[in-house]
């Protein structure tokens, strides 16, 4: 098999970012583990070492003014790439790379084209939901509507562009245009799981991720606010609709418990979904959730709903 030496870009990589980020984690130390050169570009998020190598990644963050862990705004987006173009210019003269793999069609696909452009390496996308227009208009409409443009020269000139869910495969489809799309599901791995599935279950109903309007907490809240259940509710996440959601939450009758964000990969977490007995995901939009597999191998019954990627 012919080695290969890839530059993979995403402003997301653990310990920072959603589902997205875990995924790309998996990916590079796969393709590290089958013989593969594997370098990150990122963006940097306070005491981060500027570099490292982990499972022999080597990870490069450049300089950017991310304030949260758990969440990116449109301006802070912005400063990842003219640090991570310098950066990624630089190490594509050093390194002569085979192939760029970006996350994300804005903004690592928007600097995998101009550094394509410049180098002549070619490029694919995977897509993860917030880059493409129709699936997070809550945040991002003003946003799309201004890149589209953009989001079109990115998807014509990629080699491949790689869609999680049928859902979003569509929604590019639809929105941006057609273009040589590839379906390959999210997974996990179980060979190796941390999680201890001998421990028995408790009266828990997980629920995690961003606290965004999108994610439908709120549906769950009100489902059990005014009625008493044997179950307690558990919340992991973190996100500007968490204060809103205290509130709904403070005078239920239904036990409601708020963790604030946790790791992925904590032991907290982890133990929140080995005792967990449901997990519930209300959410209006999801590519491919990593959350709904992670429930689905802790052996959580599990409740979502029958739109997007969930299903």
């Amino acid at each position: 098999m012919t080695k290969l030496k890839i530059l993979t870009l995403n402003h997301e990589f653990p310990p920072v970012g959603g589902g997205a980020a875990p995924v790309t984690l998996e990916l590079c130390k796969y393709l590290v583990k089958a013989g593969h050169q594997v370098d990150v570009v990122t963006m940097h998020y306070k005491k981060l070492p500027r570099f490292e190598v982990k499972d022999g990644i080597n990870i490069y963050r450049t300089p950017a003014i991310r304030k949260r862990a758990n969440i990116c705004h449109t301006h802070e987006l912005a400063t990842y790439l003219p640090g991570a173009l310098a950066k990624t210019l630089k190490l594509c003269k050093q390194k002569k790379y085979d192939i760029i793999h970006c996350h994300f069609l804005v903004p690592g696909g928007v600097l995998a084209l101009i550094v394509s452009n410049l180098t002549g390496i070619p490029f694919i996308v995977t897509s993860h939901g917030s880059d493409v227009p129709g699936y997070n208009p809550d945040r991002f409409q003003l946003q799309h509507n201004l890149t589209k443009p953009i989001l079109k020269s990115v998807c014509k000139s990629a080699e491949k562009i790689v869609c999680p869910s049928i859902y979003l495969k569509n929604l590019i489809s639809k929105n941006i245009g057609r273009f040589d799309l590839e379906h390959i599901p999210n997974g996990i791995d179980l060979r190796n799981s941390p999680m201890d599935l001998s421990k028995p279950k408790q009266n828990i109903i997980l629920s995690t991720g961003r606290l965004l309007k999108r994610k439908g907490f709120h549906t769950l809240i009100k489902a059990v606010h005014d009625i008493s259940i044997p179950f307690d509710v558990h919340i992991a996440g973190d996100g500007p609709y968490r204060e809103h959601l205290e509130k709904m939450a403070a005078d239920s009758i239904t036990k409601i418990v708020f963790h604030g964000w946790l790791q992925r990969g904590s032991q907290e977490l982890l133990e929140l979904y080995e005792r967990a007995s449901i997990y519930v995901l209300a959410s209006a939009r999801e590519n491919a959730s990593i959350s709904l597999l992670e429930a689905m191998a802790a052996k959580c019954a599990v409740i979502t709903t029958n739109v997007t990627g969930c299903p």
